[in-house]
C-alpha cells in the first residue's frame, strides 16, 4: 500500500478535479491518497494558503484554475516545493483553442452558471424524486426514462444520477405477485430499460438492507429460490414488453448510467 497526499485545487466546486482523480488513483494498486481539497480559489492570497498546505504536505498537486496569474502563481510556489504540479485542463484548453480559433475566456466558475441546462437539471432531479419507486404514475408518460426491475437493483441511485445529467428518469419496481401498473404497460414515448442481477448477489444485498433496517430475515423477500424465480419473471417481462435489459451485478453506478444513456441516445435517433 503507498499512502501519499494529493491536493486538489479549483477555481469552482472540484467535481472535475474528483472525478479525474478518482479515474487515476483507480488504475494505482494499493495507492491510498489523503485529498486536500481546496475549492473557490480565485485570489492570490487563497494560492498563497494553498501553497502553505502543499509545503506542510509534500505530494502531487492537481488543478483546474482558469485565471492566468493564479495559474501561474501555483506553479511556480509547486516549482520552488518541488512539488508535482498538473494543470488538468491545460491538453484540453490547447486543442480546442486551435480546433475552434479562439481562445478560452478564462472565467471560473462558467461551467455552473445559472444558464438553461442548469435550470433543466434542476426540473430533472425534481421530477427523478416525485416519480422514485412508482410514485406519481400518473405522469409517468413524461419521463425521459424509465427503469423497472426489483428491489435491490439500483433504480433510485441511478435515477439521481442520470437526472443531475439532466435527463427525466422515473422507476417502477416489479414486485411479486403485483402485474405491472397498466401506466407503465401503455407508455409509448418513454425508453423503459429493465435493470436485473445475479440472484445471489440479489440476497447479499437484501441481506444487508434488512440487517440495517434491524428487520426480520426469514422471509422469501431474501430466500434464494424466491429470488431467482422473481429475477425470472423480470426478464420475462422486459422480454414480453421489448423493454431492452442491462445486468447490473458488476456494473457501478456510472456504468450501469453509461450503459442507459446509450440506449437512449440510439432509440432517439431512430
Amino acid at each position: 500500500m503507498t499512502a501519499f497526499h494529493l491536493h486538489l485545487v479549483s477555481d469552482a466546486t472540484g467535481e472535475t478535479l474528483i472525478g479525474i482523480a478518482q479515474a487515476v488513483v483507480a488504475q494505482f494498486d494499493g495507492a491510498r491518497p489523503t485529498q486536500h481539497l481546496s475549492t473557490l480559489v480565485r485570489s492570490t492570497e487563497q494560492v498563497d494558503r494553498v501553497l502553505v498546505e502543499v509545503s506542510a504536505n509534500p505530494g502531487i498537486v492537481l488543478f483546474t484554475l482558469v485565471d492566468v496569474g493564479m495559474r501561474d502563481a501555483l506553479i511556480e510556489g509547486c516549482q520552488r516545493l518541488q512539488a508535482p504540479c498538473i494543470p488538468v485542463l491545460e491538453p484540453l484548453f490547447a486543442a480546442f483553442s486551435q480546433f475552434l480559433g479562439q481562445q478560452p475566456r478564462h472565467l471560473p466558475g462558467l461551467q455552473h452558471a445559472l444558464d438553461s441546462i442548469y435550470f433543466d437539471r434542476i426540473a430533472a432531479m425534481g421530477f427523478c424524486l416525485a416519480h422514485d419507486d412508482g410514485q406519481s404514475l400518473e405522469t409517468l408518460r413524461e419521463a425521459d426514462v424509465v427503469l423497472v426491475g426489483v428491489s435491490r437493483t439500483s433504480k433510485t441511485p441511478t435515477s439521481v444520477y442520470l437526472a443531475n445529467r439532466g435527463l427525466k428518469v422515473a422507476n417502477v419496481p416489479l414486485v411479486p405477485g403485483i402485474p405491472e401498473p397498466p401506466e407503465l404497460v401503455a407508455l409509448d414515448g418513454p425508453v423503459v430499460i429493465g435493470l436485473t442481477t445475479n440472484p445471489d448477489r440479489l440476497v447479499q444485498l437484501r441481506l444487508n438492507r434488512l440487517s440495517v433496517l434491524n428487520q426480520d430475515e426469514e422471509t422469501d423477500y431474501v430466500a434464494l429460490d424466491s429470488v431467482r424465480e422473481e429475477v425470472l419473471r423480470a426478464r420475462r417481462i422486459f422480454a414480453r414488453h421489448g423493454w431492452p435489459g442491462i445486468d447490473v451485478t458488476r456494473r457501478s453506478i456510472e456504468e450501469t448510467a453509461a450503459a442507459i444513456l446509450n440506449i437512449y441516445n440510439e432509440r432517439r435517433s431512430v
